[in-house]
């Protein structure tokens, strides 16, 4: 069942739609409904789900939504064209086939643009407004709630603004609820959205809404001015997906509305769910989470610089513009050689290490970091091998759990092409001396196993351990095989994710390091205790 919101306001989603276009994504119908049941759990009041009759999966997708989901926020949109040139509506195949999709709302687009209509609809100016008017009339008469999308209503505007209105105009007095000024070419402004919107509001009457490509990389800022001169619909994608370089984001969007302008455009407690949606959302789609995207990306309350550390010490507000937590993020401190005394502090605090009042140690930590940091390490990307080393220096004692006496990789190319690869290593644990060795499929790999091999019988917590991403970037300096490594190691145990850091001028030795780090890391929050060191 669904619950109404407040219909003063849209907030209208076309992820499923307009979004799709986007360039590397392809939805399947399943993808399509986990999208959409995410959509409706934020809140929003409109999901455009696509074009029905354009193609079969558009049309599964309306049927199977009507009996697989149970909306519990949104109502369903099926976007169309209006009917063709010459025709009558009652009578259009695309008309019937949005009306068999059974979506409650339908989203026609429509010309608004002189030039278009003469060239790509191949019809005259005024049959192009009958079109647009016989449609509306049409689809209100069947019951169904009707928004107008005028296309390229910008550049159309600039070219014949009498033309352009006229479009609204007739969409209006033809009973659509919402009339849409859609930037298409994504070319404008917002000083020229707000001035053009209030001027169309003034002069046709009509309720407005907007829809903004980010072409000039204003989408969001057009939006939120087309808002200021008064529309009271905004159309948008989920992570601002969307043909060419994308849409208006919605989750900026509706961010600014509920925050900064103080409108309730989405159910209570919805917008701390935003960064979860929206990271959800990119899982489905196959793409990586934008980590600098505006409210919901990793870094959009990560500070790095000493300075902005010792005021966020005293009052995070003065270097963040909301609390994380309203839109379901969190603060995050990065340690880098740029860091200070405050950014150790609120780093241990965030990864829950006491680091007391010993100002000694603290100042150690700044110092390994940075004289660490100038050797090529990176530990703002690998908290794990941050935290062991901030665990040594507080609590005076390193998270070690075996002692290396050597390792070797072994790479073999053999005559038929294949090549082979073999690791032997001999550590300490636990007083006892183990050597194993095993094969993998690449020389780290291979250590990886043989790690493992010798290391489980006496730490059997290591068996969980995963290794899930493998990142090697050559460092500036050298040239060539004489370049710096540096290699970042992503590790779970099933219920989390930890990242450490390697640096060598062999790749190998510095998988290792890391190796090394994620090993400790795992065992300690297994619980485990180190060695006692001699």
């Amino acid at each position: 069942m669904t619950a109404e919101l407040d219909d003063s306001f849209h907030v209208f989603d076309t992820t499923l739609r307009d979004g799709a276009q986007r360039e590397g994504i392809n939805l399947t119908v399943a993808d399509k409904l986990t999208i959409a049941r995410h959509l409706d759990d934020f809140g929003v009041g409109f999901i455009e789900g696509g074009w029905p009759g354009a193609n079969p999966r558009d049309t599964e997708f309306f049927a199977r939504a009507a009996t697989e989901i149970d909306f519990k926020h949104a109502k369903l949109v099926a976007f169309g064209a209006t009917r063709r040139a010459g025709g009558n509506a009652a009578e259009d195949p695309q008309v019937k086939a949005l009306l068999d999709s059974g979506a409650p709302v339908i989203t026609l687009v429509a010309k608004a643009h002189d030039r278009h209509v003469e060239l790509a609809l191949r019809t005259t100016l005024d049959e192009n407004l009958a079109m647009v008017s016989d449609t509306v009339t049409y689809l209100r008469s069947q019951g169904r709630r009707v928004f107008v999308d005028c296309e390229h209503f910008f550049d159309g505007y600039r070219a014949n603004p009498d033309y352009a209105k006229s479009v609204v105009r007739a969409a209006h007095e033809a009973g659509a609820d919402v009339v849409v000024l859609c930037d298409t070419n994504g070319g404008m402004l917002p000083a020229q959205v707000q001035a053009v919107v209030g001027v169309v509001l003034a002069d046709t009457g009509a309720r407005l809404g907007i829809h903004a490509q980010d072409d000039t990389g204003c989408a969001v800022a057009n939006t939120l001015a087309a808002v200021d001169a008064g529309a009271t619909h905004v159309q948008c994608t989920a992570n601002g997906y969307g043909e060419r370089v994308g849409n208006s984001n919605l989750f900026p969007v509706v961010a600014a509305l509920e925050l900064k302008y103080g409108k309730k455009v989405l159910p209570q407690g919805a917008l701390a769910e935003m960064t979860r949606i929206s990271h959800a959302i990119a899982e489905v789609v196959n793409l990586t989470p934008s980590t600098h995207q505006p409210y919901v990306g990793v870094s959009a309350f990560a500070h790095k610089g000493g300075l902005h550390a010792s005021a966020i010490k005293v009052d995070p507000a003065l270097y963040q513009h909301i609390e994380p937590e309203q839109v379901g993020n969190t603060m995050r401190m990065l340690v880098s050689d740029m860091a200070g005394r405050a950014s150790v502090e609120l780093k241990g605090k965030e990864l829950g290490v006491d680091v007391g009042t010993d100002r000694d140690a603290i100042g150690r930590v700044v110092e390994r970091v940075k004289a660490r940091e100038l050797q090529g390490y990176t530990y703002e990307a690998a908290d794990a091998s941050f935290e062991l080393l901030l665990r040594e220096e507080v609590e005076g004692r390193p998270y070690r759990y075996f002692r290396v006496e050597s390792w070797r990789a072994i790479v073999e190319d053999r005559p038929d092409g294949t090549h082979a690869n073999e690791a032997t290593v001999k550590l300490w644990a636990k007083g006892e001396r183990i050597v194993a060795t095993a094969e993998g499929n690449g020389p780290v790999n291979a250590l990886d196993r043989a790690m493992r091999a010798g290391l489980e019988k006496i730490y059997p917590q290591l068996a969980k351990l995963e290794l899930v991403d493998y990142k090697v970037r050559i460092l500036e300096g050298k040239h060539g095989t004489e370049s710096t490594t540096r290699v970042l190691i992503t590790t779970s145990d099933g219920q989390a994710e930890w990242a450490t850091v390697g640096v060598a001028e062999n790749v190998i030795a510095a998988s290792w390091q890391a190796l090394d780090d994620a090993y400790a890391y795992g065992l300690l929050r297994a619980g485990v205790e180190p060695e006692p060191q001699a």
